[in-house]
């Protein structure tokens, strides 16, 4: 079912896929975050893909998926900027507690939609595990170049207005304040799956041994072979990300 989010003053572009045999009573719920979009126009798409993949997962889980378009993104007001970007995501987590029923909330998201659930998760308790696919362990590399980050948010469609952002200074600090590595420690004891693709010419590998190091207690790596960066699209990240689901219902049993 598509639906709204309310985020600040905007209104966010939303898919609730509901499972026909619940996993529990009330079931599980999860929040599917999409990353940030690599295609001339990439912004659009990520509209057309994600409701798919929720759809997938709550008829195989029997789990409650949420998924959403951050500002900027397909049908979603607004313009891009990482900070703004965590506030969607905690409206996310506000708009599934409060308007379904679901025994808890889990995270899972690609590249910069996980490592922002890194960031939620650690300041919000309760989320009660988060899932991560190719999630990158800093944004500094933006950091250092936001003159070309952000020729690139216009190119892709993340950002619209031509006056945005209105404080480049403040819009590159958040690059260098919001980094998942600094806070993933604070997840645990809760669970921490790191999915990371062997072969990742985005985000290197290095990226999620840095983060499973980091977080301690409770994380998980799993690296998949000769996998890439869209980790989404692959039958076998599917299948992990399914036996995770099963397993976080199963000790909420």
């Amino acid at each position: 079912m598509d639906t709204t989010i309310t985020s600040g003053r905007l209104r966010l572009a939303a898919h609730v896929s509901r499972p026909s045999k619940p996993a529990g009573d009330p079931p599980p719920g999860l929040v599917l975050c999409h990353g940030f979009p690599t295609d001339p126009g990439g912004a659009a798409a990520l509209a057309q893909t994600y409701p798919e993949l929720a759809d997938h997962l709550a008829a195989d889980s029997g789990w409650v998926v949420l998924t959403f378009n951050f500002r900027g993104a397909g049908t979603s007001e607004g313009d891009f900027s990482l900070g703004a970007w965590l506030d969607d995501l905690r409206a996310a987590v506000d708009h599934l507690i409060s308007s379904e029923s679901v025994s808890g909330v889990w995270l899972a998201g690609s590249s910069t939609g996980g490592a922002l659930a890194i960031c939620e998760a650690a300041e919000d308790e309760r989320v009660r595990g988060v899932a991560c696919l190719a999630a990158p362990a800093t944004f500094a590399d933006w950091a250092e170049e936001p003159e070309t980050l952000l020729a690139h948010a216009r190119a892709v469609g993340v950002i619209s207005d031509p006056a945005h952002p209105r404080d480049l200074l403040g819009w590159t600090r958040e690059l260098i304040e919001i980094e998942p590595l600094a806070v993933v420690a604070k997840i645990g004891p809760r669970p921490l799956l790191i999915v990371h693709g062997s072969d990742d010419e985005t985000v290197p590998l290095d990226a999620a041994r840095l983060l499973v190091d980091a977080a301690g207690e409770g994380a998980e790596l799993r690296v998949v072979t000769s996998a890439g960066h869209r980790l989404r699209h692959d039958p076998r990240v599917v299948a992990i990300l399914l036996g995770w689901l099963e397993q976080m219902a199963a000790a909420e049993a």
